[in-house]
């Protein structure tokens, strides 16, 4: 497994973003544009590279950022390698990231990146990208708790299937290969210090350990994206490594 490391949250620049293990690539650029769509569309493009050519060498590669948004950069390097195939997702975050731009009330950025990638405003990123659309029925959201009404009503009309960490097995794993995407805010919000949005009631870090572990299991796993959405800092807490400690990667 290839730890491919994207120091940025958004469009800001994190160069002293705490991570979980080593990094043997780092991707970081000058962003420049009018819009945040523009700045890190320049940056995914060379993500998605990296992670195609990592793919094509037989690898798995593993992305590690600040935030969840780099996914479409994942995916549409994925896809890249698999002449546009799709792969199935299987996403791990306490929350639904499924928001629009018309729907948020936050304006966060980092709410809305599963949504893009099921096909949601493809001229903000994904035609940048050359990124194809994942089917919903091909998207299983793991431990998503806190939702915003218009999340709630998008997941309960959609064909994304909600599942807790404990109830996913193989059999739960969509067919084909798969991206694997954890936010680490996924793990109940007492166990990791210094999250940027913690969220009570949620597996612990072992637990969500284990059912990556069933998703490794398949053999299908194309390509894993790691959010460590913490504050800068948190080696000094043992947070990164209290995740190497209980995830599999």
């Amino acid at each position: 497994m290839t730890h491919i490391l994207v120091p940025y949250h958004l469009d800001e620049h994190r160069p002293g973003l705490d991570v979980p293990y080593e990094p043997a690539v780092t991707v970081s650029r000058d962003l420049t544009g009018d819009d945040v769509w523009e700045r890190v569309g320049g940056l995914y493009a060379e993500v998605a590279d990296v992670v195609a050519a990592d793919v094509r060498g037989g690898q798995v590669p593993l992305v590690m950022s600040g935030d969840c948004m780099v996914s479409q950069a994942v995916v549409a390097g994925v896809q890249r390698a698999h002449d546009r195939a799709s792969p199935s997702i299987v996403w791990f975050d306490a929350h639904g990231d499924v928001q629009t731009l018309e729907t948020t009330t936050s304006g966060y950025l980092g709410g809305m990146p599963l949504r893009m990638l099921a096909g949601y405003r493809p001229e903000l990123l994904a035609d940048r990208l050359g990124l194809a659309p994942i089917a919903e029925d091909r998207i299983v959201l793991v431990d998503g708790r806190d939702l915003d009404p218009p999340e709630r009503d998008y997941l309960a009309a959609s064909n994304i299937r909600q599942v807790f960490t404990a109830e996913l097995d193989a059999d739960g794993v969509p067919l084909g290969p798969v991206y694997l995407h954890v936010d680490l805010d996924v793990v109940d919000g007492a166990e990791l210090p210094g999250l940027l949005f913690p969220t009570p009631g949620g597996p612990s870090a072992s637990e969500v350990g284990q059912a990556i572990r069933r998703v490794l299991d398949t053999g299908r796993v194309a390509a894993v994206g790691l959010g460590c959405t913490w504050h800068e800092g948190q080696d000094g807490q043992g947070a990164a490594e209290r995740v190497r400690a209980a995830l599999p990667f």
